[in-house]
């Protein structure tokens, strides 16, 4: 009898104990404290999703019970990232040469302003859901649910605990300035002591720090096994949207960005294996500045070269630059509300803050326009021989097909 109550004492105390350490973990990042949107309709669960273990439903109540109470507070408090003082206000600023490749333009933009202009979201997460439903529409990792998917790869999925928002940010697709809404959403960066409240103020360098971002990936670490069953709360109750692009038309701006512009970093890890792989060059000089005086440049048939070389992910996996959406974002996995594009970028943005009630706290920065234009695309792949441009199409087409993209019979025909 005296063992019963000793082991029942134990365990009480052992819950009281996860609780408080629980407590302790979620408020390290203000977690407890968020708002939740119902901007969008939320699917009803099935029977058989309400058919969960005891433990599980238990788990629930009381995370929803943590997560509605307590004093307001900013995400990520105590972990916030301050950037040394004297940094220069509006447009960040970039050099001639990163104006003319990278093409920005900073006019303003009229959007349109109907909460879902010709049923245009409605139309974009229908073919999504109705893809990731067809069983003939295969594709590497489909089929694996979100349980399964590693931890690492969950890395893309920016979370705003303040405004119940999840982002899932692609690179190439307008993503430096989604980074500064989150940032300015979420408070987790600090100007001389206070939160950035224009996104255009935050400088670069700190858009792109992973320490400036809660992210899903980080959960673990901070919620052991609890983590994953958090996460699904937090997709389950929060707004979660995406921004994506004509593939094709990223992978030319992925190319343009990192290897026509002086980058170190992409130099050494890409560039190098790149020219003596396809270019048969030896002895490169050691530095990117000393290879673009001797001319020496990776050209974007040695680029299409290493997309295509199944060596490549043997090694490793494809640089989130153009690794695809799909791989980025796990759309099957993850059901998204918001799908936006970037060649619709200025009535998309203004669309999604206004559903996300946040459209008088921030606005979108004006419009980024990346001059890597669909009209583009015959004359970077004119000397793309045929066989590789279909085989890239093959590489990206579950892209093209799940975010509505037309298949670019002009490339891929003789």
């Amino acid at each position: 009898m005296t063992k019963t109550r000793l082991f029942r004492l134990w365990l009480v105390l052992g819950s009281v104990f996860m609780v408080l350490l629980i407590i302790v973990y979620w408020d390290n990042v203000g977690t407890a404290h968020f708002y939740l949107h119902t901007a969008f309709p939320r699917p009803h669960p099935t029977p058989a999703q309400g058919a969960e273990q005891d433990f599980t439903a238990d788990v629930d109540v009381f995370l929803q019970k943590l997560i509605s109470g307590g004093p307001k507070r900013s995400a990520l408090s105590g972990k916030r990232l301050e950037p040394p003082s004297g940094q220069a206000s509006g447009r960040p600023m970039l050099s001639n040469a990163e104006e003319n490749v990278r093409g920005y333009d900073w006019s303003v933009h009229d959007a349109q302003q109907g909460p879902d202009p010709g049923g245009q979201q409605a139309a974009r997460r229908s073919v999504l859901r109705g893809l990731c439903a067809n069983t003939s529409f295969v594709f590497p990792a489909k089929e694996r649910s979100f349980d399964d998917i590693p931890n690492y790869e969950l890395n893309h999925l920016i979370v705003d605990d303040r405004h119940g928002v999840i982002y899932c940010y692609v690179p190439k697709v307008a993503c430096t300035n989604w980074k500064r809404v989150m940032i300015v959403l979420s408070e987790s960066l600090l100007e001389r002591g206070a939160p950035y409240r224009d996104p255009l103020h935050i400088p670069r360098e700190h858009v792109h720090n992973s320490s400036a971002h809660l992210t899903f990936n980080k959960f673990w670490r901070r919620y052991g096994k609890f983590s994953r069953h958090l996460m699904k709360v937090k997709l389950k109750k929060y707004t979660k949207f995406l921004f994506v692009r004509d593939p094709f038309v990223r992978l030319i701006s992925a190319f343009r960005s990192k290897f026509q512009l002086e980058n170190e970093e992409f130099y050494r890890k890409f560039a190098v294996p790149m020219l003596t792989l396809y270019a048969n060059r030896t002895g490169l000089p050691a530095s990117v500045s000393e290879a673009f005086s001797a001319g020496l440049k990776v050209s974007f048939a040695n680029f299409i070269q290493y997309l295509l070389d199944p060596r490549t992910e043997k090694l490793a996996p494809f640089n989130e630059h153009w690794r695809q959406v799909h791989r980025l974002c796990h759309p099957c996995q993850i059901d998204y509300d918001f799908v936006g594009k970037l060649e619709t970028l200025d009535q998309d943005a203004a669309q999604l803050l206004r559903l996300l009630k946040v459209d008088k706290l921030v606005h979108f920065p004006p419009s980024y326009r990346n001059r890597t234009a669909s009209s583009w695309e015959e004359g970077w792949f004119a000397s793309i021989p045929l066989a590789w441009r279909r085989q890239l199409y093959k590489l990206y087409e579950a892209d093209f097909v799940l975010f509505g993209y037309p298949k670019p019979e002009n490339l891929l025909q003789d």
